[in-house]
């Protein structure tokens, strides 16, 4: 499996959209606490869980 597809990104923010600030910033831990796990061990999968961070860590940026 490859990284993060435009649909995957297009989905992510229709999401995040829809949380409190409080869901985005535990969204944001969870993806960060995958990409760490897969660091070092799966690069795809470290790629797709720091592009889905970044996506939720965006949309909490534009509330603040």
């Amino acid at each position: 499996m490859s990284g993060a597809t435009a649909e995957d990104f297009n989905k992510w923010e229709a999401h995040a959209k829809t949380l409190s600030n409080e869901s985005l910033e535990y969204v944001i831990s969870d993806c960060r606490a995958a990409k760490e796990a897969m660091s070092g061990w799966n690069p795809n999968r470290e790629n797709y869980y720091a592009d889905q961070s970044m996506t939720y860590s965006q949309e909490l940026r534009r509330r603040k």
